[in-house]
Formats: structure tokens, C-alpha cells, sequence
């Protein structure tokens, strides 16, 4: 009667606020996908700015250096064109006084740009822009260099002296006192999405630990010691006992076959529930709570209140 009771107060609360209640189930609606997107704007962004422009601009001022082809004056300037013939080659003179090959010239004035260019520096700047660092040129090229540099450096790491250098990096690291929590933290989650696990989990059970009484959520990971299962009288299993919100981290448990509960739910699902503590209710549980709840009685007679 007096679960009843409560529901039913619940329920004149919510009638109350229906505009509050409205928003907020549009902001549950709205809030993953919206989040999504952010977090790949921000990463996509992130690298743009602090990757591929100071890549762009190194390369940008090597093939400046490279192809640059100034001149400080030359002689038989027409004053009316400001243009100049040297080594078969027409030059126009820029606002600063020096000469730039006239193809240059015309190339950028065509597109100057923001701000306009006024030094022949600037002016090979931007013509590099306009020539070879066009996006769809730039980009999948950066991205081929990338990917063939991480093809090199795993090609690095599988090696001894990989390893070595590598380990030697990770030792100072870890003996800055700041910079080794954030890149620890940072190594677990890069660990998990990236690197080849070979742990296969079976399946997702529930075991009474760190006391009876108290259920926690673990993975089997297969069929533990001979010997302990001699010492138990009866198969035993081993059992990862991930840890919240980070399940890249946990306990190793072997529990006997007997004394674990098997999970009618997907690894997925399981990772779903350690990461959130708790907060996602799995659909087929939710499900099942639903047609149990008292919620979902009849309301009693008015005799019965």
C-alpha cells in the first residue's frame, strides 16, 4: 500500500512539471548524438591546428626555399610594367623593390588572399599555397605520410632496439610527478582501443565478491589451475573483475564454477554497465523490471487506500 502510495505521488510531481519533464527527455535525446559530433569537431580541429598547419608550414617554407627565384634588382626595368627580362625570364617588381618571376606574380594577384602579400617571401607563401598545398592534394598526402609513418614506427617498436629506446622514454616519464599520472591514465585507454588483446572473453557472470552478499560483474576469461581445481573438488573458473568508470583495469579472480551466476547479457553491454557505474540499465533488464515493478499494478480500489 505504501509503495503504491509513493508511485503515486511520483506521478502527481511529474504532472506537475510537464514542460521541465519535456525538456529534459528532449535533452536525453539529443545530448549523445549532439556529443558525438562535438568530441570528433574538437579532435578533428585539435589536429588541424596543432598538427597539419605546422606541418604545412614546414613544408610550405622548404618548397619556398627550394623553388625561390628573387631578385634584388635587374637592370632594363621597364618602369611603366615594373617588369624585367633576365635569363629568358619576365620578373615583375613587387611593392618592396625586389623582383619575382611574373607566372608568381600573376598566380597570387589572382587570389592574394588575407592579408595581401607584400614581401617576395609572402608572395612564394602563398603561390605554394595555391600550387601544391591545395586540400585535395595536401590532405591525402599528409594522411599517407602519416599512415606510412606509423607503419615505420610499429616496424621500429617490434625490434629490440625499439623496445629499448622505447622503454628508456617511458622510464623518464614516469619520474615526472605530474606528466606520469595524466600519461599513465592516457597509456591505459590507448592500450585498450588500439593494442591486439589476445584475453578472449567467453562470457559475462556475476560472482559474490569481495564478500558474500556483495554481487560484482566479471568476465570469464576460461578454466583456471589444475591445482586449485583439485583443491576445490570441482571445476573453477578465472574471472576479470573490471573496475569503474576505467575497465581497462581489474582484478583477476578464481571462483568455482558453481558459485557464479551467468548473465543473460553481451560483453558490450557489460563494458556498457562498468563504465557508466552502474547508471545504464541494460534494455533486456530494464525490461524485465518494468513487468515487476509495482509501478505497473493496477491502482488499488478506493476502498483499499
Amino acid at each position: 500500500m505504501k509503495i503504491r502510495q509513493d508511485n503515486t505521488n511520483v506521478d502527481r510531481k511529474r504532472r506537475r512539471h510537464p514542460f521541465r519533464t519535456a525538456v529534459l527527455r528532449g535533452l536525453g535525446v539529443l545530448a549523445p548524438p549532439l556529443f558525438t559530433v562535438l568530441i570528433f569537431v574538437w579532435v578533428i580541429a585539435t589536429t588541424h591546428r596543432y598538427v597539419l598547419e605546422p606541418v604545412k608550414g614546414r613544408v610550405r617554407d622548404a618548397v619556398a626555399w627550394a623553388i625561390a627565384d628573387v631578385h634584388q634588382d635587374l637592370p632594363a626595368a621597364d618602369p611603366d610594367t615594373q617588369t624585367a627580362v633576365a635569363g629568358g625570364r619576365t620578373y615583375r617588381r613587387i611593392s618592396n623593390g625586389t623582383f619575382i618571376p611574373q607566372a608568381v606574380y600573376n598566380r597570387v594577384e589572382a587570389n592574394p588572399g588575407e592579408p595581401a602579400p607584400r614581401t617576395a617571401k609572402t608572395y612564394y607563401r602563398r603561390y605554394i599555397d595555391l600550387t601544391y598545398l591545395r586540400p585535395y592534394y595536401s590532405i591525402p598526402f599528409f594522411l599517407a605520410v602519416f599512415v606510412l609513418l606509423l607503419y615505420l614506427l610499429g616496424k621500429f617498436m617490434a625490434a629490440g632496439i625499439g623496445r629499448f629506446f622505447w622503454n628508456f622514454f617511458e622510464r623518464g616519464i614516469h619520474r615526472l610527478p605530474l606528466v606520469r599520472n595524466v600519461y599513465s591514465s592516457v597509456k591505459q585507454v590507448s592500450d585498450f582501443l588500439f593494442t591486439e588483446r589476445e584475453i578472449e572473453y567467453t562470457r559475462v557472470v556475476a560472482v559474490e565478491y569481495p564478500r558474500r552478499g556483495i554481487w560484482s560483474l566479471g568476465l570469464v576469461t576460461g578454466n583456471s589451475m589444475l591445482d586449485i581445481s583439485s583443491a576445490a573438488n570441482e571445476p573453477v573458473l578465472s574471472v576479470l573483475i573490471p573496475t569503474s568508470p576505467m575497465p581497462v583495469t581489474g582484478y583477476t579472480i578464481t571462483v568455482k564454477k558453481s558459485e557464479t551466476l551467468d548473465l543473460n547479457i553481451t560483453i558490450e553491454q557489460a563494458f556498457q554497465f562498468v563504465v557508466s557505474c552502474g547508471v545504464v540499465v541494460l534494455a533486456p533488464q530494464l525490461q524485465e523490471m518494468q513487468r515487476s515493478s509495482p509501478a505497473s499494478l493496477p491502482e488499488p480500489a478506493a476502498s483499499d487506500r
